[in-house]
């Protein structure tokens, strides 16, 4: 059965930050930990920054791709916040992220550099025994690729350089797949299928191909509505959107600092303290990546105490009015994915595909392409020749 990791050979490890305060669910909170960051100096710098031997206040570092942040050794930077970027936390959690090389210990730049209105991310989630959840997710934004359950994944761009330019698929496997199934597949068709059909093993992620046409019709249409509710809206898609009656809204308002979620089965009722968000589907409720209930991870992402004195410990005074709207849209993503999970387990391959001479892979398509038209600042504003 082939592998996830022949049919998109490329892939890397999740970003590894080194210090969480650099990612939060709100930018106001980013560009306050900045401004005590550079306030301080010495000691409390370092304190505060969080050393580790990839990074401290006065390591050498090049810009991401992309992206316009200072290249000076930071123990002299003395400018604003650079924009904060949105990204995907985990599987379906969208937070913000200073997007500066300094700060972040390996943050794959290869991924920075194909990250645009055309890229799609496969998230492969670390494999759980007996848990449930999706094996893949899928965003328009750049993932970190954090498992929730705190296994190792990979995250595998659909396109190899910007522009939505040579996928990031075996070579050759686009051709087998046409001229076995009598239509032209794309890149778009594959990802679809990839959504429907992968599973979690003990070996990795595998994703059976069928021999009958049929069969691959079916399991495509499921996982293009799949990938539409996940990108919520990028390509050119429409935001998922729950039928009438049945989308959730705020019954009560959510408190300053709510202290805990629960869910009412029978009345379709999620509560954050004293707030009260209905009608919300069970299967939003019910929905888990890696043995984790989603929401209950978001929850906790956005009340978790942190150490008082660190960067961390910044974080709004009030709970924000767009934490709510966020709740909102992921309630109703997960609500979506959740109905299709039951016609996802029913989605049965029947003969597999062979592919001679297709997987596995050359050893050049697990690499990086060389993308060579981006303006990368290197250290204290130094540029190389290529």
């Amino acid at each position: 059965m082939p592998m996830l990791d022949e049919l998109m050979p490329w892939g890397t490890a999740p970003l590894r930050l080194g210090r969480p305060w650099v990612m939060a669910p709100d930018t106001a909170s980013l560009k306050a930990r900045w401004n005590a960051l550079t306030g301080a100096e010495g000691v409390e710098q370092d304190a505060l920054f969080g050393c580790t031997r990839a990074r401290t206040p006065r390591s050498a570092v090049s810009q991401l791709p992309g992206q316009r942040t200072g290249t000076v050794r930071f123990v002299r930077e003395d400018g604003p916040c650079p924009a904060p970027v949105r990204v995907t936390h985990g599987a379906f959690d969208q937070q913000w992220l200073i997007p500066d090389h300094r700060l972040i210990d390996t943050a794959r730049p290869e991924l920075w550099r194909v990250a645009d209105d055309h890229q799609v991310f496969v998230v492969e989630h670390g494999w759980v025994a007996e848990a449930s959840g999706p094996a893949v997710s899928v965003c328009a934004v750049l993932p970190d690729g954090r498992s929730p359950a705190g296994r190792p994944g990979r995250i595998r761009p659909l396109y190899r350089r910007p522009g939505g330019i040579e996928p990031n698929l075996a070579p050759g496997l686009l051709s087998a797949l046409t001229g076995r199934y009598g239509h032209q597949v794309d890149a778009d068709e594959v990802v679809a299928w990839i959504a429907a059909a992968a599973r979690s093993t003990a070996a990795g992620c595998v994703v059976p191909l069928p021999a009958d046409p049929d069969v691959w019709r079916s399991g495509v249409e499921l996982g293009r509505r799949m990938t539409g509710i996940q990108l919520r809206g990028a390509r050119g898609g429409e935001r998922p959107r729950l039928p009438g009656g049945r989308r959730p809204y705020v019954r009560a308002a959510v408190p300053a600092r709510p202290d805990a979620i629960t869910y009412d089965a029978d009345d379709e009722v999620l509560s954050l303290g004293e707030g009260r968000i209905s009608p919300v589907p069970a299967e939003a409720w019910d929905f888990h990546v890696g043995g984790v209930r989603v929401l209950d991870l978001w929850f906790e992402c956005r009340t978790a105490a942190a150490e008082p004195g660190t960067l961390e410990a910044i974080g709004p005074a009030l709970w924000p009015q767009e934490w709510t709207s966020e709740l909102l849209e992921l309630i109703t993503v997960l609500a979506l994915l959740g109905e299709l999970r039951s016609q996802q387990e029913e989605f049965k391959v029947g003969a597999e595909l062979e592919l001679p001479g297709v997987l596995p892979p050359p050893g050049w398509a697990r690499r990086p392409a060389s993308v060579l038209d981006h303006h990368e600042e290197g250290p204290e504003g130094q540029f190389a020749l290529l």
